[in-house]
Order: structure tokens, then C-alpha cells, then sequence
């Protein structure tokens, strides 16, 4: 350990918590006011253009630049395999930042930003959308309907369940509502008499409908049935859209039909393929949680406190390790006058200050989403405290292992870092700033983040 003492270890780490400072100050911001969409998104966009010099100027920069200066190179030293070493590294970590990111979002860490929950939830919803058209593949009705208009059908249709020998309708009534059985069966009966039953794949209530006409029969739930149900006005809007299925309801209308289960069998075929047409067509726009989806998502991973903390620290700890082989880095060009090199001569400006813009925004957006999903003060500030204190440290910790390490394997691991930080930008903070904001406004954001960060170049 050729520059290790602990008077370096104390300025390595005193430059992590200055570059995390902003963490608890952004927490207080967000939890004492009111922050707007708007005003997150333009801090969120200032802060990953500030990041993305930070990274871009301190590592990435200085190996490319060694790469064309190879002939001044010492002999220790290869540029070409330094520059190799900080790609593979690269790749490195934004695959292990993916990976160690979802697993942390499977546990509830995904509420730790707008833009994670949001992710979160779109995902959930596609995948309830490809599970409802895959029961809906079933249904003879729909198969001549155009994949185009599977969102407008699936966004119309609603999940019902029937108990066993629950009344659905009464005769005479009118009909108010199709419904399209997935599960179970649904028997029509007139003074007590059966009149007719319908199983899995038939639409039931479709004359009624149509022709303006009562129940004949009074609707009753022969087992448990699951299915959905079309409202009359989402029925119009739907014919209105889809000449097909307009045609389809007609004949089905007209013809008082509910086909057999194995009629159904024999057009598995058609099924299939309506069905791989339709999920090919199925489009998700991003799906923003209400609050009872929230409370259902907290209480569905009791972990969640817990992986939110290490969600965060995921982010974070990539920049603990820069911090402290960027201070490595200092030293060594500054080798020659290392007795009278005080601490102010080696801060890496660009590095602590584009650090400190990004971990800003950041704090205020996640302690405001946190606020408002009910987390208390105190929890939310402490959180981000912490995650100060252990950035201080892990760039205490950075800085042994930097240097502890050959120059080309410095490269790997600052690869690693930088993989996993420009990844965490363009996985949470960009859209975090896409989210709420104007695009306009978010580029001119993006902007003034970076220029913000390479200025304190001029302090260098």
C-alpha cells in the first residue's frame, strides 16, 4: 500500500460525506415542503447530466486519452489493456447493477422512487393484461375480432366471481351486462325448469343485449364461475369500434347460441392464434399507482423498509468506491509533492460536486414519495443519514483497495463502478425526470446538470 496512511484515510472519507451531504439535505427539502412533479423531474434530470460528466470527465476520459498518447506511456504501464480493463468492467457492473436490482425490487425496494414504483406497477399491469387476453382466447366471439382493438376490449372488460347457486339475474329483467365465463358453469331455468346451461368460453346475456329484450330465464350460478363482465355502454363503444365484433354479436344474438366445450376444442387452433396475434398487439402505457395499490403493494412485501434501505444503498455504493480511487488518483499525480499537498489540493471537484448535485434531487424526490406513502419523518431522514455515513466510509474503503491494486485492475474495478452508476442513471433518474416533467424542460435540465459539473473544473 504504497499511498495508504490514515491521514489519506480520514480525507477519503471526509470526501464521501461530503459528496453525501446533499443526501440528508435533499431529505429534509422533500419532507419540509411540497415538492411539485415538475420541479423533481427537472432536479432529477440535473442531477444524472451532472453524474454523467462527473463519471465521463474523471474515469472514462483519462483512459481514452492514454489510449492516444500510448508512446509517452511508462513501461509498467499499457494503455490498451487499462482501456479493455475498464470496459469489460463496465459491462461488468451494469449487469450485476441489474441483477442485484431486481432482486431487491422482488422484495419491495421498488418503492423507493416514483420511477421504480411506476416501472413496478406497469410491469404488473402488462402481466395482468397477457393473463386476461390468454382466458379471453377461448371465446369463439372474440376470435374474428382485429388485435388492434385488444387494449380498447381488455381495459373494458371487468374479473367477476359467482358463488354457487348465486342469482346473476332474474327472468324478466333486463339485461344490463354480458358476461364471458372463464370457469364454471351459469344455468338458465324458467319455472324451474332448466332451460340451458353454458360452460367455459360462452358469452351469456347476449340476446338480451342486443335485442333490447328480458332474461328469459333466470340467471344462476351452477358452481363457481369466474369471468368477466361488459357493461352495456363499454358494449356499445366496443361495437361502434370493432365492425367484427359487432357482426359477432349479432349472429351470436340472433342465433341464441353458446357453443359447446367441444366446438370450443375443435377451434383451439383459431384460439391460438387469435391469442399470439393479440399479445403481440397489446400495448402498456406506464401504469401510476393509486394509493390503495400502495397499501396493497407495502402489505404484500413486509420486507419492504428494508429493501428500500438496500435499494438506495445499491445506488450509492458504486460512488463510495470513485470517491476513494479518484483520490488515489490525485495523489499519485501529485507524488512528487505529497509533504506539502494539502487536503483542498486534492478534492476532486467535478467528482464530489457532480456527486453531491445527483444525490440531491434524488433525496428529495424518494423522501417525498416516501412521506406520501405514509412513511414517518424521522424513518426517512435517518434512512438517508445513514446511507451519508456509510458512503463516508465506503470511500475510506474505495480508497485501501485502490490501492491495493495494479493499475490495470484499477481500471476493472472503476468500471465496475462506472457500469453501475451510468446504468442506475439511465435505470432511475432519467426516468424519474421523464415521469413528471416536460420533455423540453428536462433536456434543458439534463444540460445545465452537466455543464453545472464540469465547470468545477475550473477550481482544478
Amino acid at each position: 500500500m504504497e499511498y495508504f496512511s490514515t491521514q489519506y484515510l480520514l480525507w477519503a472519507a471526509a470526501l464521501g460525506g461530503l459528496s453525501a451531504a446533499s443526501l440528508p439535505l435533499g431529505s429534509i427539502l422533500g419532507l419540509k415542503t411540497n415538492p411539485s412533479h415538475t420541479l423533481i423531474s427537472m432536479m432529477a434530470a440535473f442531477g444524472a447530466g451532472a453524474l454523467i460528466a462527473a463519471l465521463s470527465l474523471e474515469f472514462v476520459a483519462p483512459t481514452v486519452i492514454a489510449l492516444g498518447e500510448s508512446s509517452f506511456a511508462p513501461p509498467h504501464r499499457d494503455p490498451r489493456t487499462e482501456f479493455y480493463a475498464l470496459v469489460a468492467g463496465a459491462v461488468l457492473g451494469g449487469i450485476l447493477f441489474v441483477v442485484l436490482d431486481k432482486i431487491v425490487n422482488a422484495h419491495g425496494g421498488f418503492l423507493r422512487d416514483t420511477a421504480s414504483t411506476v416501472e413496478y406497477f406497469t410491469d404488473l399491469m402488462h402481466r395482468r393484461k397477457m393473463q386476461r387476453v390468454d382466458e379471453l382466447s377461448c371465446f369463439s366471439l372474440l376470435e374474428d375480432m382485429t388485435p388492434e382493438h385488444v387494449n380498447s376490449l381488455v381495459s373494458m372488460l371487468h374479473p367477476v366471481k359467482f358463488r354457487r347457486d348465486e342469482v346473476i339475474a332474474r327472468q324478466h329483467d333486463a339485461g344490463t351486462q354480458l358476461i364471458f365465463i372463464s370457469s364454471g358453469k351459469i344455468k338458465s331455468v324458467s319455472n324451474a325448469r332448466l332451460i340451458a346451461e353454458f360452460g367455459p368460453g360462452n358469452v351469456v346475456g347476449a340476446m338480451s343485449m342486443i335485442m333490447g329484450t328480458p332474461h328469459h330465464g333466470t340467471l344462476i350460478a351452477a358452481d363457481a364461475v369466474k369471468g368477466f363482465t361488459l357493461s352495456r355502454p363499454s358494449l356499445d363503444k366496443l361495437r361502434a369500434l370493432s365492425p367484427e365484433f359487432d357482426q359477432a354479436i349479432r349472429l351470436l344474438a340472433s342465433e341464441r347460441i353458446g357453443f359447446a366445450d367441444e366446438q370450443i376444442a375443435a377451434r383451439g387452433e383459431k384460439s391460438r392464434e387469435w391469442l399470439r396475434q393479440a399479445e403481440l398487439a397489446l400495448k402498456t402505457g406506464a401504469q401510476i399507482p393509486d394509493a390503495l395499490e400502495l397499501n396493497a403493494a407495502r402489505e404484500e412485501h413486509s420486507g419492504a423498509p428494508l429493501a428500500i434501505w438496500l435499494g438506495i444503498l445499491l445506488d450509492g455504493l458504486p460512488e463510495s468506491f470513485v470517491i476513494g480511487s479518484g483520490l488515489l488518483v490525485l495523489l499519485q499525480a501529485n507524488s512528487q509533492n505529497l509533504a506539502t499537498t494539502s487536503f483542498a489540493d486534492i478534492i476532486p471537484y467535478t467528482l464530489i460536486g457532480g456527486l453531491f448535485l445527483s444525490n440531491f434531487p434524488e433525496a428529495l424526490a424518494s423522501s417525498a414519495n416516501m412521506r406520501q406513502q405514509g412513511w414517518k419523518k424521522r424513518r426517512i431522514f435517518l434512512l438517508w443519514f445513514s446511507l451519508m455515513v456509510i458512503t463516508a466510509i465506503g470511500a475510506g474503503v474505495g480508497f485501501m483497495l485502490a490501492d491495493s491494486l495494479t493499475h490495470t485492475w484499477l481500471r476493472f474495478a472503476e468500471g465496475l463502478a462506472v457500469g453501475a452508476m451510468l446504468t442506475m442513471i439511465a435505470a432511475a433518474m432519467i426516468p424519474e425526470a421523464a415521469l413528471g416533467g416536460n420533455g423540453n424542460l428536462v433536456g434543458l435540465s439534463t444540460l445545465a446538470g452537466f455543464l453545472a459539473a464540469i465547470s468545477f473544473k475550473l477550481l482544478e
